[in-house]
């Protein structure tokens, strides 16, 4: 019995080991299909990956050659290079456009784009181009520089810093990084304590806590001065054009007096302003001066002073990136008291808050004479006209025309301007809307307002009796353009902006009652060794 029973438990356990080696081989057998099959799945996939990733890095040329066009990619980009360093930004951004058309999958390309378009203002397409690039390469740091800048100019001071810190993350040991997070963070503590601190109520005011009657004029002040009633006069204004020319300052009494005059016009003003050009008399409409105050001489020069026979309209962004803003800015308020129905002046997006804290102006004033005045301008410019009406028949604006259908001019004359600009709504179009050759209407490159076709122009032309608009807030190579069936026309006073640029400027001249525009265009003047934006951010400067 003994030996049965173990004869049994030795086959038993043979037959056991036969039937496991059986079920091991079975699995090993059904996992070498199954990795061959979802290999061969894998490696299918793969290879049209990456054919769709060829097809998308090439557009092959003409020619028919996948490495030529990235070959051909590359030296569009090393050409547009050579533009942006000359500062022909247009012309650089031309040629990137081609290089991505080459191989929509470079990043640098993005970044470099992005760059030209932050240099032209053109925020939005900044914005769009730096993300692009991050999508292609999430290690591309200079896409993450691009795309807070982008984020700065438009005043998002909490995503640019998002993005300085994922650089400092990545390399924490670059001190330059480092120091623009450092510098990005102050601006956003600076906005959140300016937060907690603001007062909704527009009734208050600097002048509320300000004595300027109290303020000592020392012995050793010799410029000019106002009457003891503080009454502009022709002398006056030509004194201190004369000497802001050489550089002098205007004494901070003198200066908060006219900001308290000017404050106490623009309060009863509104928001269109009607002017009317008897028959046969001219009058002069300038586009951006943009701090650039030897180029303003340089108006009053060729086209004379503003006088009750000669009058003006500046069409906003008399100050930032240029570094005579302060001067700027002085001598119109300074010419609207003494020709307050002569001269006009109407608000620009850089008379607002945030770009005056990043593009110079607020640093200028702060530097010149104290942060008090600086926060006195901002009041004054929430106060400034949003448009002009010239005769019923010319509207004179600023940016542009409307990202809704039907604006009529008396939604203008009904809105509340005694605030900062919203990010949509017709005072932001307003202030930052663009043309656009073709029809229709489209998002901004800028990142705020709208652009809008020839047909947008058309309708809104006609449904409010209008012969034509008249614009700024865009460099021109000539200084102006006549655009959408010479129905929409830019005007640019700022040559060579920026130094830069190396556009002329312009201005136009009206004769009633035909209003037809004549341009009067001119180069930039010499000015002292002061580059433009010296009281900018210290960030911008960090950024390129």
């Amino acid at each position: 019995m003994t030996n049965w029973y173990n004869s049994f438990l030795i086959l038993d356990r043979s037959a056991l080991l036969v039937i496991v080696g059986t079920a091991v081989a079975t699995l090993l057998i059904i996992n070498v299909v199954n990795y061959n099959y979802w290999f061969n799945r894998k490696r299918e996939r793969l290879d049209v990956m990456e054919a769709d990733k060829d097809e998308s890095e090439c557009v092959a040329s003409q020619n028919g050659s996948c490495d030529g066009a990235v070959e051909d990619a590359e030296k569009l980009k090393d050409e547009a290079n050579k533009f942006f360093k000359k500062g022909e930004y247009d012309k650089a951004i031309e040629l990137y456009n081609k290089a991505i058309n080459l191989n929509p999958n470079a990043s640098t390309y993005y970044g470099n784009r992005s760059f030209a378009y932050l240099k032209t203002e053109m925020f939005g397409a900044a914005l769009a181009d730096a993300n692009r690039a991050l999508e292609l390469d999430n290690t591309f740091v200079k896409g993450y520089y691009r795309r807070a800048a982008a984020n700065m100019s438009l005043g998002k001071f909490k995503l640019a810093l998002k993005d300085f810190e994922i650089v400092c993350k990545v390399r924490p040991n670059d001190k330059a990084a480092r120091l623009k997070y450092s510098e990005c963070n102050k601006i956003v503590k600076q906005k959140a304590f300016e937060k907690a601190i603001a007062n909704d109520d527009t009734s208050k005011s600097v002048l509320d806590t300000l004595d300027i009657q109290s303020i000592t004029i020392t012995d050793d002040y010799k410029g000019a001065k106002l009457l003891e009633d503080g009454v502009v006069t022709l002398e006056f204004v030509k004194q201190i054009l004369e000497e802001f020319k050489e550089e002098k300052r205007l004494h901070r009494k003198f200066v908060f007096e006219i900001l308290r005059q000017v404050k106490t016009f623009f309060l009863g003003v509104e928001t269109l302003v009607d002017i009317n050009i008897p028959e046969g008399s001219r009058f002069t409409v300038c586009g951006d001066i943009h701090g650039q105050f030897y180029d303003l001489l340089n108006i009053f020069q060729l086209n004379g002073l503003p006088s009750e026979d000669n009058p003006y309209l500046f069409n906003g962004d008399f100050v930032d990136r240029g570094s005579f803003s302060v001067e700027v800015i002085i001598s119109l308020f300074a010419l609207k008291l003494l020709y307050p129905s002569h001269l006009f002046l109407a608000r620009g997006n850089h008379e607002t808050e945030t770009m005056n804290q990043m593009y110079g102006f607020e640093g200028e004033v702060r530097a010149k004479y104290s942060p008090d005045m600086a926060l006195l301008f901002t009041e004054i410019y929430n106060l400034l006209p949003l448009a002009h009406l010239i005769n019923g028949r010319v509207l004179v604006a600023h940016g542009g025309l409307f990202s809704e259908e039907g604006v009529k001019l008396s939604d203008i004359r009904g809105l509340q301007r005694n605030r900062q600009p919203p990010e949509s709504g017709i005072m932001c179009d307003l202030l930052w809307s663009d043309p656009m050759g073709s029809p229709g209407r489209a998002p901004s490159k800028r990142g705020v307002g709208t652009q809008f076709g020839p047909d947008v122009t058309k309708r809104f032309c006609d449904e409010n009796k209008l012969d034509y608009i008249i614009r700024s807030h865009e460099v021109k190579p000539e200084g102006y353009e006549v655009a959408h069936d010479s129905r929409c026309i830019t005007i640019f006073s700022a040559p060579n902006y920026c130094d830069s640029m190396g556009n002329k400027g312009a201005f136009i001249n009206l004769v009633a009652p035909q209003l037809k525009p004549q341009f009067v265009t001119y180069d930039a003047v010499p000015h002292p060794k002061v580059r433009p934006m010296a009281f900018a951010n210290r960030l911008l400067g960090l950024l390129g």
